[in-house]
């Protein structure tokens, strides 16, 4: 248990604290300029403060439906995931990992909401002439990292090459 909760600390502890350093850097280099780009513009450096989720979704809905979705319903969820991470049955170490991912990311972006009133520091686009993503951040990396992760630990091949579930039952 002990070593569970150290593995889940120094993983999810490292995206935060990443993650808090990259925006901090981002706000104070990149927000009162014009976008910076990296290898013929394959890498844009982009401040921008987003109040919604990922792509600004719900970005124009009230103040206080953002708040209930995007603050207290993504802190029980991510408090759910924490549990689950700490205490769940027969999971392996990547699949913790995989939690451990989701929760640094998660926690990053809300620690952004909750100092920054709502507001969700975003600083980098990635993409080859019209095509490119949103603009992220460092925390958005992590979670598709641990959502990608998590998918993978969560299927292993069986002897047959058919993929197996694995389940929390002993």
């Amino acid at each position: 248990m002990i070593r569970r909760a150290l593995l889940v600390l120094l993983v999810a502890g490292s995206c935060l604290g990443c993650d808090q350093i990259t925006k901090g850097i981002a706000r104070s280099v990149l927000a009162e300029r014009d976008p910076i780009s990296y290898l013929g513009d394959v890498v844009r450096l982009q401040y921008e403060e987003n109040p919604g989720a990922m792509l600004s979704l719900g970005a124009q809905l009230p103040a206080w439906v953002r708040s209930f979705l995007l603050v207290w319903a993504v802190a029980a969820m991510l408090g759910l995931f924490l549990l689950y991470a700490l205490f769940g049955r027969n999971l392996r170490n990547a699949q913790i990992v995989s939690l451990s991912l989701l929760l640094g990311g998660g926690f990053g972006n809300l620690a952004d909401r909750i100092m920054h009133d709502g507001i969700v520091i975003d600083f980098m686009i990635v993409g080859f002439g019209p095509v490119r993503t949103a603009v992220f951040n460092l925390a958005d990396v992590v979670i598709i990292a641990g959502v990608v992760g998590l998918f993978l630990s969560t299927f292993r091949r069986g002897s047959s090459g058919t993929p197996v579930a694995v389940t929390d039952a002993p």
